[in-house]
This record gives C-alpha cells, structure tokens and sequence, in this order.
C-alpha cells in the first residue's frame, strides 16, 4: 500500500463504505417486488451486482419496472434507524477532518435519502458534501459525481480519493482521474473488485489513515 502525502480531500461511496446497508436494502428490494411484480423471489443478488448505480438504472439493466422505485424508497425509510455506521468509520472521517482534509459522499442514493440517514446517524456534519445520483447529468459509473464533488471541494483531482466498494466506484474515480480506493469491509465481491485493479485496497476503515502516510 503506497502512502499519499499530497491527499487534501476523500470522496466517498454512502453504501456498503460508511454505512452498513444491505440487510435494509434486501428487505426493502423484496417488498417493492412483492407490490410491483409479484409473487416469487425477488433477485437481490442480481440487484446486488449494481451497487453504486442509481435505482432507476439499476431497474433499466435488470429489465425490472421503474415503479419499484416508490416502494423501495418509502421502505427505505421506514427501515432506516435499522443502517449503522460499519465499525471505525466515525474516527476515521474525525481523523480526515482534524487533519485539515475535505470531505465528500458521492452516492447511488437520492442526495435527499443519502442526507436524512447521516443526520438519523448523528455524522452529517463530519462531510462537507453528500450528493446524490439523482443531482448529477450522469451517475456512477460515468465521472460527474466526483468531479462534482471536487469543484465544490475545490480540490485537484491529483490531490483526491475516491473510495467505495463496487466496481461502479473504480470506474467513476478513473473517469474523474482520482485515486480509486477499493474498501473490503463490506459485502462487496472481493475478487471482483480486485479485478478492476484499484489503486489500494483497504480491509478496514483505518487502512485509509495508513493509506494517507499517518
């Protein structure tokens, strides 16, 4: 893992990075089936693979109806106080911030959803940041939303990170020209993302202190 010294800001994936979301988003994937479709399993291992992408898209690709996204918002957040925050992150992004570093969320969520579950959390304030798919032209996989990010953070994209935790986040980063940061903590397909050869992989929320030379 090479150390970063010249790091001034950290853009972030919201799901499966900071927050610890895919019990929530399996129940609320499976009611929206349930209402919209039908009877019979619903495939979140499919919906699962596209992690990172915004609803809508996700649906398009799976050839699954876009009035699924009304159910699984409103599910969303009713189950809400149900996401916690995966172990180590809170000091992690304290750490960021003390240490001068700016501080983003570049989410598959509506930036709406995204900013209500870091307020319920009590570490909306730790970002100076959170946008969401549905605030960009072109959601991740496609660049924007990092690039967005950094205007507002008014930072370089060869003094920034992105770190998340699907191959949609590797491939947003590249786009965007940043450090792309794979974090292994989650449920995410290890071997999958080491395939999209990320610049570093960090295996738990403090790997990315080390990553920034401290």
């Amino acid at each position: 893992m090479l150390n970063s010294p010249e790091i001034r800001a950290v853009v972030f994936d919201l799901d499966g990075v900071l927050v610890d979301s895919t019990e929530v988003m399996r129940e609320a994937f499976t009611v929206a089936y349930a209402e919209v479709v039908g009877p019979g399993p619903a495939p979140f291992a499919e919906y699962n693979k596209h992690l990172g992408r915004y609803f809508p898209d996700i649906m398009r690709i799976m050839g699954l109806p876009l009035a699924m996204q009304e159910p699984f918002v409103r599910e969303s957040y009713r189950l809400a106080h149900r996401v916690p925050l995966f172990d180590g992150v809170e000091e992690m992004v304290q750490e960021l911030r003390e240490r001068g570093l700016g501080t983003a969320i570049a989410t598959g969520k509506s930036g709406e959803r995204a900013r209500s579950l870091l307020e319920q959390l009590g570490v909306l304030h730790l970002f100076d940041h959170v946008i969401g798919s549905d605030e960009v032209a072109n959601p991740k996989p496609a660049p924007d939303i990092v690039l967005h990010a950094l205007a507002l953070l008014g930072v370089p994209a060869a003094n920034a990170v992105m770190v998340g935790d699907a191959v949609t986040d590797i491939s947003s980063a590249r786009g965007a020209n940043v450090a792309a940061i794979a974090a292994l903590w989650g449920e995410s397909d290890e071997a999958e993302l080491l395939a999209a050869e990320p610049d570093a992989v960090l295996y738990k929320p403090k790997d990315l202190l080390t990553y920034c030379g401290w």
